[in-house]
């Protein structure tokens, strides 16, 4: 279901426009008087990519997955990051809500990744101990082996 005004003819043919132009996200918003989010989501739909303020495209529709996954360290690295990015002057709503989104993912990020490693460790440990009970299973099988 639709929350803003419908999308005109115009309109698509003017964000595909921007879009090839390689205009920014923010830009093509203020131009098609449309919010950023209406224009992610219709770029979404259309199979458009994005580009940021810093003129670097991607596609809206895929997520690069990291081979290695970043270390919590790291992970408060990108936080502090953002918590200086953050004091500084003049900053525009959309670059605050994105680092207010950077500063809750790293968080979630951390703990998930803590959950994960911790599990990691029990799951060596059960495997640990499978191997031990295995030995000692087969010694009481077979006490004449030792």
């Amino acid at each position: 279901m639709t929350k803003g005004k419908p999308w005109t003819p115009k309109q698509e043919k003017d964000l595909h426009r921007l879009v090839e132009a390689k205009e920014s996200l923010d830009v093509i918003a203020c131009k098609l008087d449309k919010s950023p989010e209406a224009i992610r989501k219709k770029m979404e739909r259309l199979g458009l990519e994005v580009v940021d303020h810093k003129g670097n495209s991607r596609t809206t529709t895929s997520l690069k997955i990291p081979e290695e996954l970043p270390t919590v360290e790291e992970t408060l690295k990108m936080l502090a990051g953002a918590l200086q990015a953050a004091m500084l002057p003049g900053l525009e709503k959309v670059d605050v809500q994105r680092l207010q989104t950077v500063a809750t993912l790293a968080r979630a990020y951390k703990d998930i990744f803590s959950d994960y490693v911790d599990y990691r460790g029990i799951e060596a440990e059960l495997v640990e101990l499978r191997m031990k009970y295995e030995d000692i299973v087969k010694k009481i099988q077979n006490p004449q082996a030792n």
